[in-house]
């Protein structure tokens, strides 16, 4: 039987799964994508129409009026808006210039007053020097995109107080899939996608956290009113950026969608991992197992 704590590097593993997929697809990163605000608006919409999963998020997150919150990727603030509205304050990093605009916008239409927002990578942030901790409550959902997470995590654990809670992909999605049909034809190259909740739970395990896990299936179908808007939309996360690219997207989509209730309606669903720890001041680490993990699970 291997021992994961000796035979293997996970973090190694992370890393080189990791350069293949951005050697597989190079630009194709969230800053980029949602560098416009249109396309950071739409994630915006497509976000609220999942108001149930972001309302349990927040209602399973440990927090009080109290709680100070780090949301590390915070897209427009389709968390930490919510979680402003309960916490006393919330720190969203995020890097887009399109995201971090329409976050400021939200917060001003909900008026919405106690988040702070820094436009950085995490990979970035220097936690004394830019942030406000400790935070009682650091959140990173779906924006585990950082080369070296044994690094990125160890951050979160500087920042954090108390709790840590990642939200990470478990096995391949509807638009990974898609992606990996599309990408011989437009880029003449296969598509990898980057390393999922297996090697995560694989480093925080060498790392002495032994975090409780929940899976789920979260469906997350797109509507659009015609199908060029459909084209618009995906084309950045595509990388089609030439009119014959855009052609052979045009062309994917027209078969794979359908028209339901007035619009075109593209499905799509994945399984998730919600992977979340309590940190141990009285662990010689600064962070340690949990002794009933199991029982959570």
């Amino acid at each position: 039987m291997i021992d994961p704590g000796k035979d293997i590097d996970w973090n190694e593993i992370w890393k080189s799964q990791m350069k293949r997929s951005r050697e597989s697809s190079p630009g194709r990163d969230c800053a980029r994508i949602w560098s416009s605000k249109e396309s950071a608006l739409r994630f915006w919409d497509m976000c609220k129409k999942e108001q149930n999963r972001i309302e349990r998020v927040i209602w399973e997150t440990d927090i009080t009026e109290k709680s100070r919150v780090l949301d590390i990727g915070a897209g427009p603030g389709t968390l930490a808006i919510p979680l402003a509205q309960k916490a006393t304050h919330v720190t969203a990093v995020e890097p887009a210039d399109g995201m971090c605009s329409v976050m400021r916008e939200k917060m001003a239409e909900y008026g919405v007053e106690n988040i702070t927002i820094v436009q950085k990578r995490w990979e970035e942030v220097d936690v004394a020097r830019d942030l406000d901790p400790p935070y009682d409550v650091v959140v990173a959902s779906f924006s585990l995109g950082m080369m070296d997470i044994r690094d990125a995590i160890e951050k979160m654990i500087q920042a954090s107080s108390r709790y840590i809670y990642l939200y990470h992909f478990a096995g391949e999605s509807t638009w990974s899939g898609m992606w990996k049909e599309l990408w011989p034809r437009l880029h003449g190259r296969n598509y990898i996608c980057g390393p999922m909740s297996d090697v995560l739970y694989n480093v925080l395990y060498q790392m002495g956290i032994y975090p409780n896990i929940t899976t789920f299936r979260m469906k997350h179908d797109q509507r659009h009113s015609t199908l060029e808007d459909a084209v618009a939309e995906l084309a950045p996360q595509a990388r089609a950026d030439t009119k014959e690219q855009k052609a052979v997207l045009r062309d994917y989509l027209e078969k794979a969608m359908k028209w339901e209730e007035g619009a075109f309606v593209l499905n799509g669903s994945s399984i998730r991992v919600k992977i979340w720890w309590e940190k141990q001041e009285d662990s010689s680490c600064g962070y340690g197992p949990q002794e009933d993990s199991a029982a959570r699970i």
